[in-house]
């Protein structure tokens, strides 16, 4: 088979799709889940061994064998051969639509953790090839991140380059406010690593700290931000927005002018245009009060969603609850009211 695939991926030939099209329908006569799969290997091997030529082809080739294949262990295959062509022959545009299908893929695959951590990283690595949006990347890799729990050490260290990725993407990402990363065990490790401590000290900075700590880290720390590609300014931008978050989560729900002014280091006249900022990125919802020279939040995001996030609201339903049961028997008591004053007028009128 060899010599004529090469033959068929000349110049020469006119119609690569039909011919391959022909081969590939030969899957469809096998029974045998096992070799199904042999051969699905063996044509998604030679149509990928040169992905730089006639790439496009290459990959619609792949798709209408997938699409021909029944066993899920050849059409997970199958599906991994695309990703790799697609990110090696530069073709991303067109793989990144399926992704929207991931889980139901997930489901009809069954696959294993390690294929998992497979397709999540092979996925994040061709959105970051198409320059795609920071969110989707980090969605996956995120995905890649979760697998990893109560391994044991060795495996976990297997997670820690990805990991420092995550975390970087996310400082990085201009509309990212909010994540579980400090939540997973797989970040969680860097904590103590002598090689990556600071990434993870960063990390707890723009999820729990303010503007200062932050521009405390980069005094000592400038160089280390340039070698991951950390622009100071950009991340200035990133954390005044998340210190404002942050005010905002006060019990009063009133954030004073000044306060906003001292702690995102801003003059007098920009105090509204951060909190315009902040709204327009939907981490705010709020009124400014120019006569007392507050802000009054009516809700603000989260930073990070933790126990005492859910015990917050928690209390904020019970209460929400306790008002509308206290408004429901107030309808009820002046219904009762109403209907006997009504009864009370029809007795006096006979």
């Amino acid at each position: 088979m060899e010599p004529f695939c090469i033959m068929m991926f000349s110049d020469k030939i006119l119609d690569l799709e039909c011919i391959f099209t022909v081969i590939c329908n030969l899957v469809s006569k096998l029974e045998n889940p096992d070799e199904e799969l042999e051969v699905a290997k063996l044509i998604s091997t030679k149509i990928t061994q040169q992905p730089n030529d006639k790439p496009a082809i290459r990959l619609k080739i792949l798709f209408n064998l997938y699409n021909l294949l029944e066993g899920p262990d050849s059409r997970f295959f199958v599906y991994m051969q695309t990703l790799n062509l697609a990110l090696n022959g530069k073709v991303t545009d067109h793989i990144i639509p399926s992704f929207k299908k991931i889980d139901s893929f997930l489901k009809e695959w069954n696959i294993g953790v390690k294929d998992q951590r497979n397709l999540f990283l092979t996925i994040a690595d061709v959105l970051k090839e198409n320059k795609s949006s920071g969110k989707d990347s980090f969605k996956f890799l995120t995905k890649y991140l979760t697998t990893f729990s109560g391994e044991d050490s060795y495996i976990m260290c297997e997670a820690k380059e990805e990991a420092v990725r995550t975390v970087i993407e996310f400082v990085k990402a201009p509309d990212m406010f909010q994540c579980d990363l400090l939540d997973m065990p797989a970040v969680g490790q860097l904590e103590k690593d002598a090689k990556y401590a600071l990434v993870y000290q960063l990390l707890k900075i723009f999820l729990t700290q303010r503007l200062d700590a932050y521009l405390e880290f980069q005094a000592a720390n400038s160089t280390l931000l340039k070698s991951y590609g950390l622009v100071h300014e950009d991340c200035i931008t990133k954390m005044r927005l998340m210190s404002l978050v942050d005010l905002g989560s006060n019990e009063s729900g009133q954030i004073p002018y000044a306060l906003i002014k001292d702690t995102l280091r801003i003059n007098d006249d920009e105090v509204e245009l951060w909190v315009v900022k902040a709204i327009t990125a939907k981490l705010i919802d709020c009124k400014m009060d120019q006569m007392n020279q507050v802000v009054i939040v009516s809700r603000c995001t989260e930073r990070i969603f933790g126990q005492h996030q859910w015990e917050s609201l928690r209390s904020k339903l019970a209460t929400w609850r306790g008002n509308v049961a206290s408004l429901i028997s107030t309808i009820q008591a002046n219904k009762v009211v109403e209907e006997g004053s009504q009864a009370t007028q029809g007795m006096a009128i006979r």
